[in-house]
């Protein structure tokens, strides 16, 4: 056990030092060139909240492209893949919830910017055909094209095409529905969950939503395609994995640092939906029990299980969660996995101070 964790400690601090020293100046280089992009379209309205979602949602972009230093992979248009689909994802995110617009049809074409990112035929939807505001000057395209070309350096695609646009798919209806009038969007997801509850019985349609709600899944398999010897079996195992758990576990806490901010603002947070305090604990401790010993049984589960870590010391290091309701189930969530885990806490806690994620 004392060797395990040492060798686990090494991995993640080997990781870590990549992914800061390495990772972290791509996807800022990434960011940048879309921000500058961002800045110049020509409707006012979509350039504001384009920009706004970078430079709000930078980290969103710098976790995601740790997949990019998963073991034995080496394409170097993986960050700009991850940094682009990222970036769609956000600015959809600021489309649906930052200018007014309640319309589900509206967002679910919005949203087929994902399937066709994801999508190596030369395809491009008209994403903006029924919002208000459309003369992005080619942006949402760019973006899309942007994944595109990484797409088709998979040689593996054709084995994760319908996991891939599957979760691909979720994403794009949870976010649709999350997002249209207070009234409706509680029946919409409840209804959108219906087809879904016996496969996944296990979980309310809130967690199913957090669940379709993270890229992460998408992330991984895209980046495991890059193996022209990638086996359907290990793509299911992955898919199992990942949806609902690890995505779960991910948006979870997410929802969990913003519920009080959220609960102000009158906007839907999944966490909030839990009976009481004892059970957010515990629900949030199963989903990172089942993350944890799911990816046990994945290639290269310290990988895996470094960023399970990883995602509990970025979020559970946010100053948000110093509040008396958060911080005692926090401090629980810690104390489920190894103390050398922690450090990975502390470091988060250090990059927060420096800016260097926020």
């Amino acid at each position: 056990m004392k060797y395990k964790m040492v060798n686990m400690a090494l991995f993640q601090a080997v990781i870590i030092y990549r992914f800061i020293k390495y990772i972290f100046p791509l996807v800022d280089q990434e960011l940048s060139f879309w921000k500058h992009y961002a800045q110049n379209i020509p409707d006012s309205i979509l350039s504001q909240q384009a920009a706004m979602s970078i430079e709000k949602k930078s980290f969103h972009a710098q976790g995601g492209s740790i997949y990019s230093l998963y073991p034995n992979r080496k394409n170097p248009l993986s960050v700009k893949f991850i940094v682009a689909l990222q970036t769609i994802s956000d600015y959809l995110d600021n489309l649906c919830d930052r200018v007014g617009v309640m319309d589900a049809k509206s967002f679910l074409q919005l949203h087929q910017a994902i399937l066709d990112a994801l999508d190596p035929n030369p395809h491009f939807s008209d994403y903006y055909a029924n919002y208000p505001y459309k003369n992005d000057g080619g942006y949402l395209r760019s973006l899309v094209n942007t994944c595109k070309i990484y797409i088709r350096t998979l040689p593996s695609y054709e084995q994760i095409r319908k996991e891939v646009l599957f979760l691909a798919k979720l994403y794009g209806e949870m976010q649709s529905y999350k997002h249209i009038s207070l009234s409706e969007r509680e029946d919409a997801i409840r209804s959108w969950f219906c087809p879904y509850s016996s496969r996944y019985s296990e979980l309310s349609p809130w967690e199913f939503s957090a669940s379709a709600g993270s890229t992460l899944g998408i992330f991984l398999l895209c980046v495991l395609a890059e193996d022209e010897n990638l086996t359907k079996d290990e793509v299911l195992q992955t898919v199992d994995a990942y949806f609902p758990w690890v995505c779960g576990f991910h948006i979870l806490l997410d929802y969990f640092i913003d519920e009080q901010e959220d609960r102000i603002a009158g906007d839907l947070n999944f966490v909030s939906y839990y009976n009481s305090q004892e059970e957010k604990k515990q629900r949030l401790a199963h989903f990172l029990r089942q993350s944890i010993d799911k990816v046990s049984v994945l290639p290269h589960p310290l990988f895996h299980q470094t960023i399970i870590h990883g995602l509990l010391a970025m979020y559970l290091s946010d100053p948000k969660t110093n509040a008396e309701e958060e911080k005692p189930i926090g401090n629980y969530l810690l104390r489920q996995v190894p103390f050398n885990s922690n450090i990975l806490y502390g470091i988060c806690k250090i990059l927060r101070k420096k800016k260097t994620i926020v």
